[in-house]
């Protein structure tokens, strides 16, 4: 696969990341949901599989953004920090392939 097709799926994901798990956020904001703190720990931690789920994802983000910090100077992308701030602030599902799109922009 050439880079070009590489960063346009990767930007696909990235669309695709943004919109279906806020989908699900507005949802939930509707429906009497808050991110508040209190009550946003008590609804990811409503039972096993959920925070299981919710501590994966964060534990995946950590991970991601400590390599996203290491790698970003070598890449060539700039405002790494930016990249931090959107994955804990709007999700990894969005920042991860955006990001790795911009890796294969910036080649």
């Amino acid at each position: 696969m050439s880079p070009k097709n590489a960063a346009l799926i990767l930007f696909i994901l990235a669309f695709v990341g943004l919109v279906v798990p806020w989908y699900f956020n507005v949802a939930f904001l509707l429906a009497g949901g808050s991110f508040a703190p209190a009550p946003f720990i008590a609804a990811v931690s409503a039972n096993k599989l959920v925070a299981g789920i919710t501590w994966d994802v964060y534990l995946a983000a950590a991970a991601f953004s400590v390599w996203l910090l290491q790698d970003a100077s070598a890449a060539g992308v700039r405002r790494p920090w930016a990249y931090v701030a959107l994955t804990f602030v709007v999700g990894l599902a969005f920042t991860l392939p955006l990001y790795l799109a911009m890796r294969k922009v910036v080649r």
